[in-house]
């Protein structure tokens, strides 16, 4: 499927070395007012070039809006919308048409489509994540309306572990950075870490952690829907991704739940009922039930390693391969602005769900 969402929809077409990336956005509410600043700035965020961490790849990622706007404001109707490709470097990738590429989807496109653009992965480049990025950049505009934030960062990149959760820092600063770590200290170590293994034409991986505040109680379908599985089908179709968990997430397997119940009290600050403590990660139940929503991905190194690996042609003949182009060593400090872009689908997909339920109230 090309198509992520129910009632919020983003459909996506393109290829890495074709003539662009684009898709048609559908369920976008009507009457928001279009920042293309702001829009424009999200793909900033995530294109190639930005930083010596990042591919030498230089796009400008401008992207164009074909539809569904008028004089400012969202109409409703489908957005359509277009970013051209202008520096692919094709005949890097020539190598590459006979061979499958280690831990890519050279095979497994080969095998179920009888074909496959060998030039940067066509279909399976992480350049499809443009995308995902201008729909999730509509999903916030309208998610500022009912005053939900999203904010990820990374977290870990190798070994590098930030300390702590989201609560021990200053989330404005993850920007002040090429590696998208709110400390700079430990942000300059990650940064070390990727100039390190790409001058040794290696790859790494690591983790990135998000965010969602002022989410109200009630997203999310109490069984083959849950809230959590939307934002997991999110973040594990996002290139790269191995692992998906929230709130204490597998660090819970080892306790107790007698050390991991978040106790109801009274809120005494805004009136109602809150929970003592947040380890549900804001979700019970598969409904969100007002705490913050935060989450953590996992993503393996990128598999394009700039040294010689064994491996076999289409013919199935061990050779060796080597491979050419400009790559990304971490794709973490990219990746942080496509986190939050699938959150942000997800949960506008889960607000225009629950708000539609509740019209026979």
């Amino acid at each position: 499927m090309n198509t992520f969402g129910t009632l919020y929809r983003i459909t996506s077409f393109g290829e890495s070395h074709g003539a662009g990336i684009g898709g048609v956005i559908d369920g976008m509410p009507a009457g928001i007012e279009v920042d293309m600043a702001f829009i424009q700035g999200e793909l900033d965020r995530r294109k190639p070039g930005q930083s010596a961490l990042t591919t030498a790849r230089k796009e400008a990622d401008e992207v164009e809006l074909l539809s569904g706007i008028f004089e400012g404001k969202t109409t409703g109707t489908p957005i359509g919308f277009l970013v051209r490709n202008t520096n692919q470097h094709s005949q890097d990738y020539e190598n590459m048409r006979n061979v499958f590429r280690p831990s890519h989807a050279d095979f497994t496109y080969e095998q179920k489509y009888g074909i496959r653009d060998h030039r940067g992965g066509g279909r399976s480049s992480a350049r499809e994540t443009i995308c995902r990025v201008v729909a999730g950049a509509f999903a916030k505009l309208a998610l500022r309306q009912f005053g939900i934030n999203i904010k990820a960062y990374t977290q870990q990149v190798g070994d590098i572990v930030l300390p702590g959760t989201y609560l021990d820092y200053d989330l404005d600063k993850t920007e002040t950075n090429a590696v998208r770590c709110p400390d700079e200290a430990v942000a300059s170590d990650m940064a070390q870490l990727i100039m390190k293994v790409k001058k040794e034409g290696d790859t790494i991986g690591g983790v990135i952690a998000c965010v969602i505040k002022g989410c109200p109680v009630g997203l999310g379908e109490p069984i083959f829907d849950k809230l959590q599985a939307k934002l997991g089908a999110a973040m594990l179709s996002i290139n790269a991704v191995k692992g998906f968990e929230y709130g204490l997430g597998f660090a819970g397997a080892s306790g107790r739940g007698s050390e991991q119940n978040d106790i109801f009290e009274p809120d005494r600050v805004k009136g109602g009922i809150t929970t003592r403590t947040n380890n549900s990660g804001g979700i019970q139940g598969g409904i969100s039930n007002g705490q913050d929503i935060y989450f953590r991905v996992a993503f393996k190194p990128v598999a394009t390693l700039l040294m010689e690996q064994e491996t076999v042609d289409i013919q199935g003949n061990a050779t060796t391969l080597t491979a050419r182009g400009r790559h990304d060593a971490c794709v973490l400090p990219r990746a942080v602005p496509v986190v939050e872009a699938m959150a942000a689908i997800s949960i506008l997909d889960a607000y225009l769900l629950s708000k539609s339920t509740q019209m026979g109230r």
